[in-house]
């Protein structure tokens, strides 16, 4: 039985043991399942389709939800060889509150669910969790892995730019709220119906609902739309850094060295 959960393992986790053919040939399946998901989770919002093909629908949803559930219960029982998780119970715990996991869960807990409930809007807005079977896919995507590491290693940067963002927002709102509230008070009613306005002007979107009409107000406008392109763009300069250091470690030449007289013999790309 332990050999068998280690030969699971091996074939769930495509980095794990040497068996990466039988693993590869899994994954390729798992994300072909997960794409025809996606594919039909976009069709099935069309009338004529959703009308036409209703029972195929039904039928490829059922046999994803029995496909992920079986994976998710194999997961779930090979998780104790790696050492993350290595106790037979809180092992298991932790590997069930991990992110991955979670995903795996959100991915067929609204299938299970409506076969209960009998609140039909409840159902409705569960089954959008049925888009998280997307974000399975980054398990095994290379391009995935490298968002996810250059995000976690410049959330510091990411998380202050964002509140920077959060508290410019709320000086300029709060400012036009004082100009023209008096003009319009119907549409500057508030400061936070005010940052309405304010999301759209920094983004420059500009939905055009909202805008002001006194002389100072158009010009504060224009400032917070020139201050946005600024202030938008440093998550994008911080997440570029990170990607073009990654990329260059990735292809840095991996020097080896001569274990008896420390020469060097090669170097060659990681």
């Amino acid at each position: 039985m332990l050999q068998l959960r280690k030969s699971l393992y091996r074939i769930l986790e495509i980095s794990a043991g040497k068996r990466r053919g039988i693993s590869f040939i899994f994954n390729l399946v798992l994300i072909s399942i997960i794409t025809l998901n996606a594919i039909a989770i976009v069709l099935h919002t069309v009338p004529e389709y959703n009308q036409r093909f209703a029972r195929l629908f039904y039928d490829f949803e059922l046999f994803s939800v029995i496909f992920f559930t079986i994976e998710y219960i194999l997961r779930l029982w090979v998780c104790v060889e790696n050492d993350k998780y290595r106790h037979w119970f809180w092992g298991r715990v932790r590997y069930m509150v991990s992110g991955s996991a979670l995903i795996d869960f959100l991915a067929i807990f609204p299938f299970y669910f409506s076969l209960f409930a009998t609140d039909l809007a409840i159902v409705r807005i569960l089954r959008l969790f049925r888009i998280f079977r997307l974000f399975r896919i980054s398990r095994y995507s290379h391009a995935f892995r490298l968002i996810q590491s250059v995000v976690a290693e410049k959330k510091e940067e990411l998380v202050l730019s964002t509140i920077l963002v959060i508290f410019m927002l709320i000086i300029v709102s709060s400012v036009m709220y004082y100009v023209e509230h008096p003009a319009q008070p119907d549409k500057f009613s508030s400061i936070p119906a005010t940052m309405w306005w304010g999301v759209s002007a920094m983004t420059t979107v500009g939905y055009g609902d909202i805008h002001p009409i006194t002389p100072l107000g158009k010009l504060l406008g224009g400032i917070a739309a020139i201050m946005g392109i600024g202030l938008f763009a440093l998550p994008t300069g911080i997440l570029v850094s990170g990607f073009n250091e990654h990329i260059r470690v990735q292809k840095k030449p991996k020097i080896t060295y001569c274990p008896h007289c420390g020469k060097e013999i090669s170097a060659s790309p990681n």
